[in-house]
Formats: C-alpha cells, sequence, structure tokens
C-alpha cells in the first residue's frame, strides 16, 4: 500500500515538472536574445540605407547634359538681358534659356557641338519663326509684320539686332551703335549729321535716329514719332516754336518746320535749306500779289541792298506772334 502511494505521487510530480521541463527544453534549443539581435543587425544596418542614396546622385550626374556655357562663351552675354531675366544664376545662363529660341539641344550636345543637329534662326524664316513669337506686336502707328523695316529678304530682325553680341551699352539688343547701324542703309542722311557744320548732333543728350523716326512704324511720312497731341517730333524739344499763336506764319500753317530747315543736317546757319534768309522767304512771298498778309515784298524793300536780305531782322518772330499780323514782334 506504501509503495502503491509512492508511485502515484511519484507520477504526479512529473506531470507538475514536465511544463518546466518543455520550457527549459525550448530555452536552451532557441538562440539567445542577444544573439538574435546581432544576427540581424547587419540587415537593417544604417550604412546599407546611407549606401543606396549615394548612388543617385551619382547617376543623376552622369546623365545630365553640359551647360550650353560651358562651350559658347557667347551666351554668357545674355545673363544681363531681357532674354534672360530671373533665370541667369551666378551668371550662368540654364539651357532653357537657349532651348527657347534653338530647340531641344540635347543631339547638339551629345553629337559634340554638331551644328546640324541644333536650330539656328537666322534670315527671314528664322526671324518670323524666333522672334515673332513674343515680339509680335501691332498699333495704330507701329507693326513688325508690315512696318518699313518688316521682314524681308533686305532686311529683317537679326540684320539690326544681336541676341548673342549686342553693342556695349546699346539699348534693345542693337548690333552696333545706333547711327553706325543706320548708316548701313541711310547712307545720305547719316552723311548729314557727320559731315555738315550745322546739324543735330546725335549721341549727345541721348540724342538718336529713333529719338524722331519709329524704325517699326508703319510706311508714309518717313515714320517719324509723333508727340502725343500727334505733332512732328521736333515739338518734343523746340516746345517754344509749338504755338497756338494768334498770328500764324503762313509756312507752319500750310506745312511744317522742314518747309524751311534740313532736319539732318545743312551749310546754312539754323538748318536752312538756303544759304540766306532771303532767298528762303521769297521762294514763298514772291508769287503772291495783292497787299494782303504774307504778298511780295512791297517796293522799297530792295533785295539788291543788304539790309533787306535778312527779312527776319524786322520780321522776328519768324514762327508765330500773339501781337502783329505782320510777324514784327
Amino acid at each position: 500500500m506504501r509503495h502503491h502511494w509512492s508511485g502515484r505521487m511519484a507520477f504526479m510530480l512529473c506531470l507538475a515538472l514536465s511544463p518546466g521541463l518543455a520550457l527549459a527544453q525550448q530555452t536552451t534549443t532557441q538562440p539567445p536574445a542577444p544573439e538574435q539581435t546581432t544576427t540581424q543587425a547587419p540587415a537593417q544596418t544604417p550604412p546599407q540605407a546611407t549606401t543606396a542614396p549615394a548612388t543617385a546622385p551619382a547617376s543623376a550626374e552622369s546623365t545630365a547634359l553640359p551647360a550650353c556655357t560651358d562651350c559658347h562663351d557667347a551666351m554668357k552675354a545674355i545673363a544681363s538681358t531681357a532674354h534672360a531675366h530671373g533665370m541667369a544664376k551666378k551668371g550662368e545662363v540654364p539651357n532653357t534659356v537657349c532651348e527657347s529660341c534653338h530647340g531641344d539641344g540635347k543631339a547638339h550636345i551629345e553629337g559634340g557641338g554638331d551644328k546640324e543637329k541644333i536650330y539656328k534662326p537666322v534670315g527671314v524664316a528664322g526671324a518670323n519663326k524666333t522672334c515673332m513669337l513674343c515680339h509680335d506686336i501691332a498699333t495704330d502707328r507701329i507693326s513688325r509684320h508690315a512696318g518699313v523695316h518688316a521682314n524681308s529678304p533686305a532686311v529683317n530682325c537679326l540684320t539690326c539686332h544681336s541676341i548673342h553680341t549686342p553693342e556695349a551699352h546699346a539699348p534693345h539688343l542693337l548690333a552696333k551703335k545706333q547711327l553706325a547701324l543706320c548708316d548701313s542703309c541711310h547712307m545720305t542722311q547719316v552723311a548729314s549729321f557727320r559731315n555738315k557744320p550745322y546739324a543735330h548732333r546725335l549721341g549727345r543728350g541721348g540724342m538718336e535716329c529713333s529719338s524722331c523716326h519709329e524704325p517699326h512704324g508703319l510706311p508714309g511720312r518717313d515714320n517719324l514719332r509723333t508727340t502725343r497731341a500727334g505733332e512732328i517730333p521736333c515739338l518734343t524739344c523746340h516746345a517754344d516754336k509749338r504755338g497756338p499763336f494768334v498770328f500764324q506764319h503762313g509756312s507752319f500753317a500750310i506745312g511744317d518746320c522742314m518747309t524751311c530747315h534740313e532736319p539732318h543736317g545743312s551749310s546754312n546757319p539754323k538748318q536752312l535749306k538756303r544759304a540766306t534768309v532771303a532767298q528762303l522767304c521769297i521762294e514763298c512771298h514772291s508769287p503772291i500779289g495783292g497787299t494782303t498778309l504774307g504778298s511780295q515784298p512791297p517796293a522799297f524793300h530792295n533785295l539788291n541792298s543788304p539790309q533787306y536780305r535778312n527779312c527776319t531782322t524786322c520780321h522776328v518772330a519768324v514762327h508765330g506772334s500773339n501781337r502783329d499780323p505782320q510777324l514784327l514782334k
């Protein structure tokens, strides 16, 4: 009986201890926690995470195209012009500025600068296709398509303007200084400025050909600029001759300043068309009969006498008067 009870107690003790033995066996068979951590760490280490991004910029740099300014030094001048306004960084012009006129330059760059693989705007077609995309402006006075300097085989946008190498300090990207540029076609007028003693001195005080002429103006009347009141450009500077006067000089009433004056240059004082004032006045006053204003000089005005050859000695208000109908004062 005693042995039977002892055997039962031993059996129950084994059942109670069996879970602990199983747990002990699992503990001994599984790797320790520190070793498990050390074996998984290399798969998630930070060096692997930093290694992958480090290769990305290298591949991007290898595929990035060189800058146009690396080969074309003339492109650096665009950095200070309106074409690259707000886009140049530290004096460097991005390729997108160049591509806006020349098209995609990838094939050109990859071809080692092959000129056949880049578009170059030249002549009438180049000006129409490129310049006119942004500068096609037309008003009641100005038109770049129908103006006197509209695109044609003789003259086009690129004849007067240089995008890459403009004249230093010249506005509007002009290829040359304005007088030299106009001299390419208007030699007679420019020669008057340069060679005649009485002429407007261009280049002084900001006066240029474009001060009086609109280069893109519509045909007619020498494409002169006008004031806001629609007056000829002479009155922009000579405002004291504007009027209106109570007694207007007939030449101004039926003509303008160019009736008596050479606008570009003259060999005569005051840029007059004739050597003496009498010769100029007689052109209008000799054929007029009667006693009305503007008629022929009276009989006692003997033009053989020097005292009557300078009409403005007495008729001082030659441009007009508010006091005397004979322009004497």
